[in-house]
């Protein structure tokens, strides 16, 4: 079968990510002796560096972990509401939603804390091995991707107009920066150094520098400049000006922490994702309610009823993460990924395509849905018209649908690891021009209705679209995945699961044509879907697209090479064989591995 590039197959360790560069940085941490720990977080640092319009320091990290011969778990770098981020006061500015841009969106940073805290535990290499090649490029320069030029390009009058800060770093002397041109983030690397030396000042111990540099950032110069530059009122997508609400005691007082992971058996094999204050359940409960179905590929690609069935059982799941998921603890998620529940909804699931939001009513409990959603779908808009690209649509005020970048790292010991980096994009908030980044927009997850379970409230979670994957076979790590695309990342997971599990390696399965629905209510400001939408790429051919329609989804034809940004690595316990496979879609992701 044609593949655009091999799956890469070796013994020492593989690493597959959304950007070259990335895979390269983890790549040379494993090859000067670290581990696949070491080698994540060097490739987390880069991608914050090189794709800065898909993530940034300011964002967040989920990640799912595996060590040799170990239990997963899940390290939770994703950071809170701060204390001042209540419905009140936000319903009191006459928002009915939180904005997806500007300082209002704002949660606590928290992809420093969580990448230091896997290094501290977990790695070998100090910070400054692991940092050196992301303050390298900062400072010395990176081949900015066209993808991130386009982005700045949409948000050119909102950055002169009413971000300066903004536009002084991305649009240098007043100009759009050239595509694949030479780029630099001085400002960036200044901050990075003088976080290395306040850890390295701890002494030579290196898990004492890394606590170091740790407070540095929250409780030092970081946590001090966000705290007065957030204090300012700039624009973001009400129309409006608003400051924040994010302190620097919100910073000091948080950390990232370690948690348990959720693991649903499939025969030999076991999915492991991150609890219900992520949408990562999403994918098991879809793998449930396909149990017992005949779902089949044919020459690498799926056929108009693996589709079909694939994108109800992802209206049903999803419609539960709207009514049950949140950072709460009384999501009956035992329940919902449970087979005889699944058996229930499965009943639900006919031939033809449904048009209807139908949460499930798990142990008997009636869901609870937000206001906006019982009003109907809000559809059409600029962001939905941009729904098919694999990479974040931008409107012109910074709102952004679909983030972020995903790194995979497996070694020769067997340490895996999964991580999906995203938040704190360029796009997202006015630069800190102290710091050389901006802070996230996270908070738009939240609903400003009281009494559910993703309502806001600080110290809180929101319910966030990133999902990295892990899966067990036989009880040993085997698997790790995941992809960028806000709501779309558990259902373009699912058909590369579903490829995977079919017989395709997994360049082929990375590579076979994706979809996705568009049925369910979205994450990210202003939350619009449309019911019975249904975007594919058309490599899966003309007759499955027609079939499709055929059934009565509203089929809009992505075209051949848009959907997903896949990428994956694997270890086989019987022979030691390592491999990996990344997405060819946008010219950006890459394996590399021996």
């Amino acid at each position: 079968m044609f593949t655009t590039r091999p799956e890469l197959v070796g013994t020492f360790g593989m690493v597959a990510s959304t950007h070259w560069l990335a895979s390269a940085a983890a790549m040379s941490v494993l090859e000067d002796g670290g581990n696949a720990f070491d080698g994540a977080v060097a490739a987390g640092f880069v991608l914050q560096v090189v794709e800065p319009h898909l993530n940034g320091p300011g964002g967040e990290v989920p990640i799912i972990f595996a060590p040799a011969g170990g239990n997963p778990r899940v390290l939770n770098g994703q950071g809170v509401a701060p204390a001042g981020a209540t419905i009140e006061h936000y319903t009191g500015l006459g928002l009915p939603l939180v904005p997806g841009s500007g300082l209002l969106a704002a949660t606590v940073p928290g992809a420093w804390d969580g990448w230091l805290t896997l290094l501290r535990d977990h790695g070998t290499k100090t910070l400054r091995e692991v940092l050196d090649k992301a303050i390298g490029y900062a400072r010395d320069g990176f081949p900015l991707v066209e993808r991130a030029v386009y982005t700045i390009s949409l948000v050119q009058d909102l950055f002169r107009d009413h971000w300066p800060t903004s536009a002084a770093q991305w649009m240098p002397g007043g100009v759009l920066p050239a595509p694949g041109g030479r780029f630099r983030n001085p400002k960036l690397a200044d901050t990075w150094e003088w976080l290395l030396a306040a850890g390295e000042a701890a002494g030579s111990d290196r898990e004492a520098q890394i606590e170091a540099a740790r407070r540095a950032w929250s409780q030092g110069f970081v946590a001090a400049q966000v705290d007065e530059f957030a204090r300012t009122e700039f624009r973001d997508d009400s129309g409006r000006d608003h400051a924040g609400v994010l302190t620097g005691a919100d910073m000091a007082d948080w950390e990232a922490s370690y948690e348990d992971a959720l693991i649903v058996d499939f025969d030999e094999w076991s999915l492991v994702k991150a609890g219900a204050w992520t949408q990562g359940p999403v994918l098991a409960q879809q793998l449930r309610l396909l149990e017992g179905y005949d779902l089949s590929y044919v020459d690498g690609k799926p056929t108009a009823e693996t589709i079909h069935l694939a994108v109800e059982a992802a209206k049903l799941a999803f419609a539960d993460r709207e009514a049950w998921y949140g950072d709460v603890g009384d999501v009956p998620l035992e329940t919902l990924v449970s087979r005889a529940y699944a058996a229930e909804r499965r009943k639900l699931i006919s031939d033809t395509a449904s048009f209807e939001l139908r949460p499930g009513s798990p142990g008997g409990r009636e869901p609870l849905l937000p206001q906006h959603v019982l009003r109907g779908a809000p559809t059409g808009g600029p962001l939905d018209a941009m729904g098919a690209i694999g990479e974040p649509t931008v409107e012109r005020s910074g709102a952004t649908r679909g983030d972020t970048v995903h790194v995979d790292v497996v070694d020769r010991w067997g340490n895996m690891v999964s991580a999906t980096p995203s938040g704190g994009w360029l796009q997202s908030s006015p630069t800190i021009p102290s710091l050389g980044f901006c802070l996230g927009s996270r908070a738009q997850m939240f609903w400003l209705d009281k009494g559910l379970p993703n309502s806001l409230a600080p110290g809180k979670r929101p319910r966030i679209t990133l999902s990295p994957s892990m899966a067990l076979r036989n009880g040993e790590a085997a698997l790790a995945f995941g992809t960028p695309g806000g709501d779309q990342q558990d259902q373009w997971q699912l058909g590369f699961w579903l490829a995977h599990r079919a017989g395709l390696n997994l360049q082929e399965a990375i590579d076979s044509p994706m979809w996705h629905s568009n049925a369910f209510p979205s994450s990210f400001y202003p939350r619009a879907w449309t019911p019975g939408e249904l975007v594919i790429e058309s490599r899966a051919g003309v007759d499955v697209l027609d079939a499709l329609r055929a059934r009565g989804h509203q089929v809009v034809d992505a075209g051949e090479w848009t959907l997903g940004r896949m990428s994956a690595v694997a270890r086989d316990a019987a022979d030691g064989l390592l491999r990996a496979g990344a997405n060819p879609r946008g010219a950006q992701g890459y394996a590399a591995g021996r």
